[in-house]
């Protein structure tokens, strides 16, 4: 077997994580981090690039932009689905390095297609496709992190890896405007185009979005190959993991997951044009970036209270927190002759995003947990054996949950700024989205109290 195959895996036996499990589970954490992190740069990185290509040249409508800032949420929730069950099959390690090595694709296509403005539309909607592999990895990434920490871990090991990783959203939204204004790679990138805002003219170089992320792709690829595990304990087939679909749990994080994850990366996807068109002499790019920012930085915060005070918790009073800050929001929008107030809105975004960080680290230290005692609760056997086969599985399907739940929940990258475009179109205004987001809310805030959260809960986590 080889030496990057772990034949024996126990993170539970306390002896063996402090001699050796604790380092290599580390090790795997660290490379992993990056890797997300870039992951969801490439993922989101249309969210940027939308706002700049009418200044450039591009003849697109604003129902277009909204199209290639979304697209990318679709094809990666999708992709997450299949995701969701590929650590098990190939082993953590050789799938993460295929994974990040798909990026280039879809990072060295938008460094070529933005230099010229004659770009089909159809170009650019399967460049916008194609960035949903970046979106892909989430679920992969974090089911394999799952099999490497002890139960008392795993909230804060997710947390880090989801929050840190996470952060690769802001930063592509505060480094991307920087890189677009000079010829980083030389004659490699081309020549810069002529950005017209306001009557004056700059040059730019838009294919910067894409290609500097090469670099730091190639070299995760390499970490994540010859610094990486597999566990040869975590292998399942695809039947073995399928049984999650029968599981209510399953469904039951999906929805909450939803209502925190897909909060996060919807508004991270539909903010700058949502700003550019309710303010419009605000620039988006300025401010758009702080949201992921907080939001990402705020996650491993809600793994680790999790670990402290219980998942369930915190998740119930972080969804009313949630409910509260859309309100917000909504009171400080534009509407009816009423300019609005930007910075009562920026502040309420903020105070959402921080909710999404929270409740994101919170519901994924739910799930090991439930899935642990409802298989310790099914053995029904006390005997060392018995629980240790129930952790074993606990284990594989915990991480199938969390993948698949973070499949489900990035479709609110698509369905998030798809409804504000709509609304816009409808209505004249982003309100009615957003009510239909404050209601969802309130489902959350029931499912969690009535399923985990109140006395005598069925699943008390």
């Amino acid at each position: 077997m080889s030496s990057r195959v772990l034949a024996v895996w126990t993170p539970e036996d306390a002896q063996f994580w402090e001699q050796q499990g604790k380092a290599i589970a580390y090790r795997n954490l660290w490379i992993s981090i990056p890797s997300l992190f870039l992951s969801f740069a490439v993922w989101m990185v249309w969210s940027v690039v939308v706002v700049n290509l009418q200044s450039i040249g591009f003849s697109l409508d604003a129902d277009k932009l909204f199209w290639l800032a979304a697209l990318p949420g679709l094809s990666g929730a999708t992709l997450r689905i299949f995701y969701s069950f590929m650590v098990p099959i190939f082993g953590g390690r050789t799938w993460t390095t295929i994974s990040t090595a798909s990026l280039l694709i879809p990072a060295v296509g938008i460094g070529f297609a933005v230099r010229d403005p004659g770009t089909s539309y159809s170009t650019m909607l399967l460049l916008a496709f194609l960035c949903g592999l970046g979106g892909g990895n989430f679920a992969s990434s974090m089911s394999n992190i799952s099999f490497f920490f002890p139960k008392t871990l795993k909230g804060t090991a997710l947390g880090l890896n989801a929050g840190l990783g996470n952060l690769g959203v802001s930063a592509m939204q505060f480094l991307v405007p920087l890189v677009i204004t000079g010829g980083m790679f030389g004659a490699l990138c081309g020549d810069p185009q002529v950005c017209v805002i306001k009557g004056v003219s700059t040059s730019v170089w838009m294919q910067n979005a894409g290609f500097v992320w090469v670099p730091f792709i190639v070299l995760s690829t390499l970490a994540a190959w010859f610094g990486m595990n597999d566990i040869a304990e975590a292998r399942a087939s695809f039947k073995e993991q399928s049984v999650i679909f029968k599981r209510k749990h399953n469904w039951i994080m999906c929805w909450l997951y939803l209502g925190t994850f897909g909060s996060f990366i919807g508004y991270s996807a539909g903010l700058p044009l949502l700003i550019k068109s309710q303010f419009p002499t605000v620039n988006p790019m300025q401010y758009a970036f702080l949201g992921p920012l907080v939001g990402a930085l705020c996650r491993p915060l809600g793994g680790w209270i999790a670990d402290k005070v219980g998942g369930a918790r915190v998740t119930f009073w972080n969804f009313v927190a949630m409910t509260a800050a859309a309100f917000g929001v909504l009171h400080y929008l534009p509407a009816q002759g009423n300019p609005g107030n930007f910075w009562g809105f920026l502040a309420m975004f903020i105070a959402m995003f921080i909710t999404t960080g929270i409740g994101n680290g919170s519901t994924f230290r739910m799930i090991p947990v439930i899935f642990l005692t409802e298989r310790q609760r099914a053995a029904g056997d006390v005997r060392r054996e018995a629980q240790a086969r129930a952790a074993a599985e606990a284990a594989k399907e915990a991480a199938a949950v969390l993948g698949f739940c973070s499949a489900f929940a990035a479709y609110g990258a698509f369905f998030i700024p798809k409804a504000f475009g709509s609304s816009i179109t409808l209505t004249g205004g982003p309100q009615a989205a957003l009510y239909g987001f404050l209601a969802f809310y309130v489902s959350c805030i029931a499912l969690t109290w009535y399923c985990y959260s109140r006395e005598n809960a069925e699943m008390p986590c």
